[in-house]
């Protein structure tokens, strides 16, 4: 039986793509044992697709498709893999396959595999590596966690300043299918210290004969192998990079990572952002693969520290409950007045986390920042406290409507700097700001709106029936 063939074509076009109808057939030629099929059936997926493919089945058609897959083809789905379905297939393969499976993993992709497999795995691993690739791999893993040089590749094109074009171009040819990628060539001297990044189109459109110290400017980006690689991210964000050259203190070429790596790392930190935002301690892996357990345990810590804080907010209820008895009306505008807090400081907060992240705010400028916040902060306590004031005279009064506007304007000016202050603070004590969520901010929020709040009354009640 021979696959559709307008399907197959179909497939190529993700407008046009439903995996259903081609999951549907790959199982049916694994149970008809049909394999001859099934290689022109999958011939024309990309390793992408085929990822996802693999996870709509189950773990022996899994196991099947994979094996049959041609060898570079399997390394690339390899990769795209989650950690899960990553070690089942490690575990299902023979010793030889796994030997030509990690042979064929780029050095990259080799180190995340080791990152995230057991010692005693990893180490068994290793046994199986050439002697060039086991050397590359043990100077990877010796990087730091989280550093550019656990990301970085060395396979990349490197040539002399004093070739010419012509040999520069030659050595590309030669060496091109080794490389992660050729979009950049870069130049060294004798003793591998990077002397520049050339684009590959200024080799071509060169003249043959010209040398290539000729083409340099000496205007190019690098890192250290020990950056965060956050900080590569924003490297490449901002100066547009197609891949970003890794050196040592010296100056010494040590690899290069490329932009395919940088948008992983880039989704990763964003989603861990997104968790801790939420107060929820990084998942480190798809919701799809987690359990009940897991999940319940990513949450429930920070839930009950939430708790704990949310007891003092009662606490401050119950030291004002004889102003509250005396003026009941009080009690309309606690959610009002406490929600809005909330509101603001989580704004200000995500505001700054988010500009912190991308490096638009810098540390260093905490008080311009918190200056400017404070004006932001007065000029929507003045338009929200009007607001209320007069929410709170057609509800309780003009004693009310004073008490509710002054409080509101007090609780939104001040629940803006604490959402401001707050991410400032943990960068400063080397914490991810990112941990300045929203359920946190918001719990702060509403300790220090109540507290705002039963003071202007009781200072201003009090102050009233004294006249």
């Amino acid at each position: 039986m021979q696959p559709d063939p307008v399907f197959s074509h179909a497939w190529r076009c993700p407008a046009l793509k439903e995996s259903g109808p081609l999951v549907k057939d790959i199982k049916k030629y694994i149970s008809l044992k049909e394999f001859h099929s099934l290689k022109r059936l999958i011939e024309v997926l990309s390793a992408p697709d085929l990822a996802d493919i693999l996870l709509e089945l189950n773990e022996t058609d899994r196991f099947v498709l994979f094996r049959i897959l041609p060898r570079d083809l399997a390394s690339e789905v390899f990769a795209l893999l989650d950690p899960k379905y990553r070690d089942e297939i490690i575990l299902s393969l023979s010793t030889d396959e796994t030997k030509r499976l990690l042979a064929d993993l780029r050095p990259d992709d080799r180190t995340e595999l080791f990152d995230e497999l057991p010692g005693q795995v990893v180490q068994r691993l290793l046994n199986l590596l050439s002697p060039e690739d086991l050397a590359e791999a043990k100077q990877l893993l010796g990087y730091p966690p989280e550093s550019v040089g656990r990301i970085m590749t060395p396979d990349y094109i490197a040539v002399r300043s004093y070739w010419t074009v012509e040999r520069g171009l030659r050595h590309v040819r030669s060496m091109g299918q080794l490389a992660e990628t050729i979009n950049d060539i870069y130049v060294v001297d004798d003793s591998w210290v990077l002397l520049d990044a050339l684009e590959i189109r200024k080799l071509i459109l060169a003249e043959p004969d010209q040398r290539i110290e000729e083409l340099m400017d000496h205007r190019f980006v690098c890192i250290r192998e020990t950056a965060d690689r956050e900080q590569a991210v924003q490297l490449i964000q901002r100066y547009n990079l197609d891949s970003l050259p890794v050196v040592d203190s010296s100056g010494v070429l040590l690899g290069i990572v490329t932009v395919d790596d940088i948008m992983d790392v880039a989704e990763k930190e964003v989603t861990e952002d997104f968790h801790k935002s939420a107060a929820i301690a990084p998942l480190h892996m798809s919701y799809r693969d987690l359990g009940v357990t897991s999940l319940y345990s990513k949450r429930v810590t920070w839930l009950l520290m939430l708790v704990i804080l949310n007891l003092v907010s009662s606490g401050i209820i119950a030291s004002f409950e004889k102003t509250l008895a005396s003026v009941i009306a009080l009690a309309y505008f606690i959610p009002l007045l406490i929600d809005t807090g909330g509101n603001v400081g989580s704004q200000s907060a995500t505001i700054i986390i988010r500009s912190m992240a991308t490096g638009d705010i810098k540390l260093r400028q905490w008080l311009q920042t918190l200056t400017k916040e404070i004006l932001v902060g007065a000029s929507l306590g003045i338009t929200l406290g009007v607001s209320a004031s007069v929410v709170g005279l057609y509800r309780g009064g003009w004693k009310i409507g004073l008490v509710v506007g002054i409080s509101m304007f007090l609780i939104v000016v001040f629940a803006n700097l604490v959402g401001t202050f707050l991410p400032f603070l943990l960068a400063r004590m080397r914490l991810d700001p990112a941990t300045a969520s929203s359920p946190l901010v918001t719990t702060l929020a509403d300790i220090l709106g109540l507290a705002i709040y039963f003071s202007v009354a009781n200072l201003l009640l009090n102050a009233l029936r004294a006249l």
